[in-house]
């Protein structure tokens, strides 16, 4: 029960934990039975609302899971008896009611098998990450239409059409056999590291959400690592997340200030992360297919020798960068590019590399273009072009920490 004088708050912070740690195994088990991952999430949403309403009340099921599991599954069940008629209906109403299991620890998970359906050829391929963030991690339109560049009403239109694809095209929601797996394989590994980037956008762990979503990411991808343990992109994906999940500690001072990847602490990092990150890329170059997470995770890999050792090797990363670049074509790896080519070839180089994709329109309000195109420009002595960027990235960027980071950089330029 509900400890007395506060079960309202208690009842929401234990719903929230459930949403955090379950949400994805909860939407993929509704969906697979119900065949339609909108009407999942929505009914897995009136779970939790009358979980709030009941919850203060009642006190805290031993179980939430399965409380809110057996909620949704009726709401699913109602909604279907309303709506259906015939076979159609008794098919899905027998699916839905097979899961009376659900009622006890345990619950199957299955969020791979809504990775998989989420990455169907039917599916736009401009939609299928986006989808994945939202039916098995729980994001909002508002945080995957950042993630991605796009407006959130945009964003919010294309998921409602792709679950009305999915519905409407009978896609299963299952783990396909091994000869489909590549064709889609690439939509989920993608998915997976666009959720693991928006949890480590939090570089100071304090969004409990934001928290919880890099750890889920790197479940995500060991569990696709282990479904396909000779995949060399599926061992590079997990690798490059290990990397930069090791580096998190030192993110941060005690003050809670910003730390670049070059001034920090190695001696913080997580060593036995970082070794296991090194032996699956060794795993993943032993299969002989270059891909794009392999590079990532060998340019992750290059930076912890430099910051290690001392000893940096410009022209690799550089290397690197071009043959990530020609892969991948983002704007993201040639502004690091162009900051690798600074450091090999001088300021002025690397601000010809920043040029050769200024027209790329989703930089404009893009602050990490803003603020290295201000770092290149101070070091070219352009101080007041530099003021400028500096400007522009301060405007643009959210996290406190950072900002003022790039505000002390705007101070220290000559004349400031």
């Amino acid at each position: 029960m509900n400890a007395p004088g506060r079960p309202g708050s208690e009842a929401r912070a234990t719903a929230d934990a459930v949403a955090r740690r379950s949400y994805g195994k909860l939407v993929a088990w509704l969906a697979a039975r119900s065949r339609d991952v909108a009407a999942a999430e929505d009914a897995l949403a009136d779970a939790f609302a009358a979980a709030l309403a009941e919850w203060p009340l009642r006190g805290c099921p031993a179980n939430p899971e399965a409380w809110l599991m057996t909620v949704a599954r009726r709401r699913l069940i109602d909604r279907d008896r309303r709506r259906r008629t015939g076979d159609g209906a008794a098919a899905t109403l027998a699916l839905l009611a097979e899961g009376l299991a659900a009622a006890e620890p345990g619950l199957p998970d299955q969020r791979l098998g809504l990775l998989f359906a989420c990455a169907h050829p039917a599916l736009d391929r401009g939609v299928r990450a986006p989808l994945m963030l939202q039916a098995v991690l729980g994001l909002d339109a508002q945080r995957i239409a950042s993630a991605f560049l796009t407006s959130p009403a945009a964003m919010a239109k294309r998921l409602v059409r792709a679950k009305a694809r999915i519905r409407a095209a009978g896609i299963p929601f299952a783990v396909p056999p091994p000869q489909e797996l590549a064709p889609r394989l690439d939509a989920v590994l993608e998915a997976i590291y666009a959720a693991f980037a928006e949890g480590w956008a939090d570089a100071a762990g304090t969004d409990a959400a934001r928290r919880e979503l890099t750890g889920e990411a790197i479940w995500l991808a060991r569990l696709v690592a282990g479904l396909l343990p000779g995949e060399p992109e599926a061992l590079g994906l997990l690798a490059l997340m290990l990397h930069a999940e090791a580096r998190r500690p030192a993110r941060r001072d005690a003050a809670g200030d910003y730390v670049p990847l070059g001034w920090q602490d190695p001696a913080i990092w997580d060593a036995a992360m970082i070794a296991e990150a090194e032996g699956l890329l060794r795993r993943a170059a032993a299969r002989g297919r270059i891909g794009r997470f392999q590079l990532e995770g060998a340019l992750q890999s290059a930076h912890v020798h430099r910051c290690r050792s001392g000893e940096a090797d410009w022209a690799r990363v550089v290397e690197l960068y071009d043959a990530l670049l020609a892969l991948s074509a983002s704007p993201v790896v040639a502004i690091n590019r162009a900051l690798a080519v600074a450091r090999l070839e001088g300021a002025a180089a690397g601000l010809a590399a920043l040029d050769a994709v200024a027209g790329d329109p989703r930089l404009a309000e893009y602050q990490p273009w803003w603020a290295a195109r201000a770092e290149l420009l101070a070091r070219a002595g352009a101080i007041g072009e530099a003021r400028h960027a500096y400007a522009l990235a301060i405007g643009l960027e959210r996290d406190p920490a950072v900002r003022r980071f790039l505000q002390q950089a705007l101070a220290a330029l000559p004349g400031a």
